[in-house]
């Protein structure tokens, strides 16, 4: 096994919107890996191997469409693979290029995607078919409401209210704001929140995040090959996933570890990532954190997984400001998932914009000191959860 840090070395990111007319599918891969590969200072005979990000194949509307991107990566006559997760494919797809480095078979890896999410036509449709026919869709069941049932879970348990789920967007917007990359960067308030229509209650339209379009890159290798040709580099130093059961019901219970107001398994998946990075107080060691957080409710239970509160201590937290940028611990400096989604690289985004926080190089976004920072990917029915810490 080889002993090596693994480093990241080049980030690339689109800006993200609703639609890009003037890009098709390949052309968004592209323009991110071009600005990934030049940020590392590379040129595509090093890349060794390519993890391709890729969302459901009904999202794209083309079966197997990692084929149509294999010339976009600079993937031709070189280890590919696909990775679906849901909404976790971003982080999933960085994991599994770290793997490629960390056990000595590549010393770089790119890893790559892209999504037209703004473009499929209503997402919820295919969003909806994820439950099982004969038990669970008939409620019906679909992404919204599911987490809706979450909201009031936590307002029973925690003392949430709309006007908190409210504040997350604001904060995010304005996030968002600061990044030139976001999908949503118009700022709102709380008033704009509690006046837009209702979704699945509690969940209103400004609590939800958009369709966005847009690609994302990075590139992964060992500290040997970094130290060998005198790369700049932020070190992965942990990672992990875990999954949840996809019976909804069967999170329902009095079981703590069944508790539909929390997120269990991405607890679990935060305290192995830490684990391996010799983190054992997230709460003082973490400096800033990308958390997937889709629906403004779900940032509470992710900040409370992610261990940096206790469970339901990030309601009051959040409305002290502590989380804000300028705040004791930012969460979601770019905007969050909350902001831009492009379900196949949202969870990379999370990754490259932890990366540029402990890089110092996330710009008017940036957390003051931030060295230690840390991110996460959701998919499926909230039941596959990816995590990573990374420093600087």
């Amino acid at each position: 096994m080889n002993q090596d840090r693994v480093g990241i070395i080049g980030i690339g990111q689109s800006p993200f919107a609703a639609r890009r007319p003037d890009a098709n599918y390949p052309d968004l891969v592209r323009e991110a890996v071009v600005i990934a590969m030049a940020d590392a200072k590379l040129d595509f005979d090093a890349i060794e191997a390519v993890v391709y990000s890729l969302s459901p194949d009904a999202m794209i509307g083309i079966g197997n469409a990692e084929r149509l991107g294999v010339d976009a990566v600079g993937g031709r006559n070189k280890r590919f693979l696909r990775i679906n997760t849901g909404g976790a494919t971003g982080i999933s797809s960085v994991s599994a290029a770290y793997y490629h480095v960390a056990s000595g078979a590549c010393d770089v890896v790119l890893t790559a995607g892209a999504d037209k999410v703004g473009e499929c036509g209503d997402s919820q449709s295919v969003l909806n078919k994820i439950w099982d026919p004969t038990y669970e869709r008939q409620l019906p069941l679909g992404t919204i409401n599911m987490l809706a049932m979450s909201a009031i879970r936590y307002m029973k348990l925690y003392g949430m209210t709309e006007e908190d789920m409210a504040r997350v967007t604001v904060k995010n917007r304005r996030h968002a704001s600061l990044n030139p990359n976001a999908h949503l960067r118009k700022e709102v308030t709380i008033q704009d929140v509690l006046d837009s229509r209702y979704i699945s209650w509690p969940i209103k339209l400004l609590d939800c995040c958009p369709q966005s379009t847009g690609g994302a890159a990075l590139v992964l290798a060992s500290e040997k090959y970094i130290r060998d040709h005198h790369l700049d580099a932020v070190w992965i130093t942990g990672l992990a996933h875990c999954a949840e059961t996809y019976w909804m019901g069967d999170r329902m219970g009095a079981n703590p570890t069944a508790e539909h107001a929390d997120a269990y398994a991405l607890s679990r998946s935060f305290q192995r990532a830490y684990k391996m990075a010799g983190i054992t107080d997230p709460a003082k060691q973490v400096h800033v954190a990308e958390l997937y957080a889709p629906f403004s409710n779900t940032e509470f239970h992710s900040i409370d997984a992610a261990g940096l509160t206790k469970p339901g201590e990030s309601v009051p937290r959040l409305r002290d400001g502590e989380f804000d940028l300028g705040g004791r611990l930012p969460v979601n400096a770019s905007g969050g998932t909350l902001c831009t989604n492009a379900i196949a690289v949202t969870a990379m985004a999370r990754v490259a914009e932890t990366a540029l926080q402990v890089w110092a190089r996330a710009g008017a976004r940036q957390a003051k000191g931030a060295r230690v920072g840390i991110a996460s990917g959701n998919g499926g029915d909230h039941q596959i959860f990816g995590t990573m810490v990374i420093e600087a």
